[in-house]
């Protein structure tokens, strides 16, 4: 009689979220203030109006735009607010803070889109061993979103994992 392999794990029910596929790779355009600033270090009310007046916004059109300052400088919020005005109208997405901030806050967006009564009572893997680097950040809001409509959520591969909540 011949042994028969039996795939356990495929028959365990198992569903495996791989983090990875919702990781936001497009690119963000970076629009930073210090390039600005008077001698770096001030923000001249009229050169700074004059100068968003004659920017070519054009290159932001369909863009992710973040808009940050990183000199070392205070930064009045009006000036904040009159980049808004010009990038509105033409980006994709506007947001200020730095680039890692930004991706950040689309990747919480991805999870928080996530149709999650798909995984009502279901027993789920959040993959452990991607190619990127995800950070805490989004294994915690995850499994937050998760929490009330799983069964059962791991944590690793589904040959090999850690158990993080049962109901």
């Amino acid at each position: 009689m011949a042994d028969t392999i039996i795939n356990k794990v495929a028959e365990s029910g198992l569903i495996t979220l791989d983090l990875d596929a919702y990781y936001p790779n497009q690119e963000i355009k970076v629009f930073d203030l210090a390039a600005h600033l008077f001698m770096g270090l001030i923000l001249k009310e009229k050169d700074f109006r004059a100068a968003m007046k004659e920017l070519d916004w054009e290159i932001y059109r369909g863009k992710l735009v973040t808009v940050t300052c990183t000199a070392d400088a205070i930064i009045p919020m009006w000036a904040y607010m009159l980049v808004a005005t010009y990038l509105q109208p033409v980006a994709a997405e506007i947001y200020q803070g730095t680039e890692t901030e930004f991706r950040k806050k689309l990747y919480l967006d991805r999870l928080a889109s996530l149709d999650l009564a798909s995984f009502s009572d279901k027993r789920l893997v959040i993959k452990g061993c991607g190619d990127l680097a995800i950070g805490e950040y989004v294994y915690f809001e995850i499994t937050r979103l998760l929490l009330p409509h799983v069964r059962s959520i791991m944590y690793g591969e589904p040959c090999s994992t850690v158990p993080v909540f049962k109901r």
